[in-house]
């Protein structure tokens, strides 16, 4: 079976696709045709023993598997769609117990535990250190009085700050949740060399600081996310294991994802010159949002049919993968006015970058929108003329919408 509206062998999932470019024009094609389209792979290519996976390319179906996780799990096979082709079927088992890849009822109770920590009273809480912060960054990345990489002096920096100020990691070792989460989620880009081993040992390197921190904020509690997660007395609370499966996964849902609109943001401003200044003069409150939609960090994710089902007028049978583009969805001429402008006035905008709803819509959606606005309101007050002076080079990935260097400059 093979989708006439693509080149034959084409994989949306294949790393050296995204190294170039997201295939919009391939979702185009696919939305006006074939809006769910059976994607052929060979073997193992992807991690799973199957013959490959369904694309759901339009906004609704996008929304209809997300919200209904009875029919369309994220558990059976998690949440990513392609891993390396010598992942072992035990490796991707184990990462069930992230919240990323669970499913009612047993995500609705971790959620309801995690989201203590992203109240709006919470995120509230630390806009005036983050403001600082982000001004901060930004004046230092100024001092390099010349050229430097948008990636590592600024896009990087606040997420990585905001996850440390969250849980109350020492700024100190924000550095090594950087790197950890780097190599985690690398392995598809040669540039980094990184092996699967690497990226194992990296994760479990989260976990044990993760349940370390955890251990210490139960024999003594403090004014943190820790404390309210682990050390809550008769609120339920997560174990050990648990936090330490959320710190991983928000080592890259709070800080890749971030990193990377901030810098497709930043990109995006700079080619379109005429948004970047109606952003100085008016900072619209919609900004952040199309940033989102236009990045779209996460190019898809996927779930497990729980049983033969119709979507999109296909049979999708039980055991089907089923891949959620959003990057696709992001661009639906159905649903959005002028999808391939980046309008930074763009309202409404009912984007799924943060997911398409359900119980796995973003819980930390707050604190991303508030970050993409600090930072750039900082870029707009201290380097109001920054210049692009390469191409983005992208970073070579199945799932992730990913900038390794953007170079600029403020003079």
């Amino acid at each position: 079976m093979h989708c006439p509206e693509l080149p034959d062998g084409f994989d949306f999932t294949d790393p050296d696709v995204l190294h170039h470019r997201v295939p919009f024009p391939e979702f185009a094609a696919l939305r006006r045709v074939e809006p769910v389209c059976w994607i052929p792979q060979a073997g193992n290519v992807a991690g799973f023993q199957d013959e490959g996976y369904w694309a759901v390319t339009r906004h609704a179906d996008v929304k209809y598997v997300s919200t209904h996780p009875e029919i369309f799990s994220s558990n059976l096979n998690t949440a990513i769609i392609r891993f390396h082709d010598r992942m072992e079927r035990a490796t991707i088992d184990a990462q069930r117990l992230i919240m990323l890849n669970m499913d009612p009822p047993e995500h609705t109770r971790v959620r309801q535990i995690v989201q203590r920590g992203f109240t709006p009273r919470a995120i509230r809480s630390l806009e005036d250190r983050l403001r600082a912060r982000a001004e901060a960054i930004v004046q230092g990345a100024l001092a390099q009085r010349g050229a430097f990489d948008f990636v590592t002096q600024v896009a990087c920096e606040l997420p990585l700050q905001a996850i440390a100020e969250l849980i109350g990691v020492p700024q100190e070792d924000r550095i090594k949740i950087f790197d950890w989460s780097n190599k985690m989620i690398a392995y598809d880009d040669p540039e980094y060399a990184i092996t699967e081993e690497v990226g194992a040992q990296s994760a479990a390197e989260i976990i044990a600081y993760s349940m370390n921190m955890a251990a210490e904020r139960k024999r003594c509690p403090a004014q943190d996310i820790v404390s309210t997660l682990v050390a809550a007395e008769d609120q339920g609370n997560l174990t050990y294991d648990e936090f330490g499966f959320f710190v991983l996964m928000l080592s890259v849902a709070g800080n890749e994802t971030t990193r990377n609109a901030i810098t497709h943001g930043m990109h995006a401003f700079l080619t379109h010159p005429e948004q970047w200044d109606l952003y100085k003069r008016e900072h619209p409150a919609t900004t952040a949002e199309e940033i989102v939609r236009w990045a779209t960090p996460v190019v898809a994710f996927q779930r497990t049919a729980t049983q033969d089902t119709e979507l999109g007028g296909k049979q999708i049978r039980k055991g089907d993968r089923v891949g959620l583009f959003y990057s696709s969805a992001n661009h639906d001429p159905e649903v959005f006015d002028r999808p391939d402008d980046f309008d930074i006035t763009r309202d409404p905008n009912p984007h799924l970058g943060f997911g398409g709803g359900g119980p796995h819509f973003c819980l930390g959606k707050s604190l991303a929108v508030l970050e993409i606005d600090l930072i750039f309101r900082a870029v707009a007050d201290v380097m109001p003329n920054l210049r692009l002076l390469d191409a983005p080079r992208r970073l070579r990935s199945a799932w992730i919408n990913g900038v390794k260097e953007l170079r600029v400059s403020a003079e």
